[in-house]
């Protein structure tokens, strides 16, 4: 048996930047001082005259970014997801958010999966934050085709994005040749009556598992990638939870604010359901290997298996 091809979605961004670059001579790209590890690095080398570094600045960076969109050009501005999303929260929400300006965001290093980092950098509230800016895009890809066709998509698209990339390698499912992105859709990888599992991110592989584990115990799981956290699609998601009558979501993510929530706003709204969120519960993590910390948190494939059992 072949093993699963493996790549990091950072690594898709710094590829997708490039391929970008050589399509559209908009494209700019600024970094706080982290290229090598963004991955911005790939543009940089491509196209040294397009390329920013605006040093430890993150606050700063935003605010350039917003100017240069402001210019008519396309602007991708780059650090870890802790500074992204945290550190510059002000900036994007007033320079970028508020002006409704073409910026877009790539976060890299999300969630526990910086491993080794530790808690300072494993940044689980980036989604909760970015969901309170109005008319901000969010977009958590799950492997490399997803995540290249999201930035992509994500420079087309005409508004503020925060694309959410992490550093661990992840399992290549997606087929490139027939695979469809669009902003806002969410895909049924998996059909299923049982229970449905609403995944984001790496966590979708996670949910692909645990439906496999679910199936030899008679449990029918519908699985659902929700590559956009925002806008949601909120037809797919209803119509789902109409079919099965419980759901469960799963991110990599703080349950407070994250995917979890927006699906629960949803369901209370229009369609009560049961709803059990998996994730990270109000806890700051620890350093430690990005696998171990996955499997620690419950969040890979047997973890989220048994999780569902116990839900249902």
């Amino acid at each position: 048996m072949s093993e699963v091809k493996k790549i990091a979605t950072r690594e898709s961004y710094g590829n997708a930047l490039k391929a970008l670059g050589e399509a559209n001579p908009n494209v700019l790209v600024l970094d706080a001082d982290l290229a090598g590890a963004t991955k911005t690095g790939v543009f940089k080398k491509a196209f040294p005259d397009r390329f920013f570094d605006c040093g430890i600045a993150e606050c700063n960076m935003v605010s350039i970014a917003a100017g240069v969109a402001a210019t008519g050009k396309i602007p991708f501005c780059s650090s870890f997801a802790m500074f992204a999303a945290g550190r510059a929260f002000e900036q994007v929400r007033n320079a970028v958010g508020y002006p409704h300006l073409n910026v877009k965001i790539g976060a890299t290093h999300a969630g526990i999966s910086v491993g080794e980092d530790g808690a300072t950098h494993q940044c689980n509230e980036d989604i909760a934050l970015m969901r309170t800016i109005p008319g901000m895009v969010i977009i958590n890809p799950a492997d490399d085709v997803e995540a290249r066709a999201a930035v992509k998509a994500a420079a087309e698209y005409v508004g503020p994005v925060y694309l959410r990339f992490g550093r661990m390698a992840v399992p290549v499912f997606n087929d490139e040749a027939v695979y469809k992105f669009e902003i806002g859709k969410g895909i049924v990888l998996r059909e299923g009556t049982d229970v449905t599992l609403v995944a984001t991110g790496l966590c979708v592989n996670s949910a692909l598992e645990a439906a496999e584990k679910l199936a030899a115990d008679g449990i029918s799981a519908e699985v659902i990638n929700i590559h956009t956290i925002k806008p949601l699609d909120e037809e797919l998601i209803l119509a789902s939870a109409k079919k099965t009558g419980k759901v469960v979501t799963v991110e990599e993510h703080s349950v407070i604010g994250g995917l979890g929530s927006a699906v629960c706003d949803v369901l209370s709204e229009k369609l009560p359901t049961p709803v059990k969120k998996l994730g990270v519960n109000d806890t700051y993590c620890e350093s430690g290997p990005a696998a171990k910390l996955i499997e620690k948190y419950r969040l890979d494939g047997t973890g989220v298996y048994e999780q569902v059992k116990e839900f249902m």
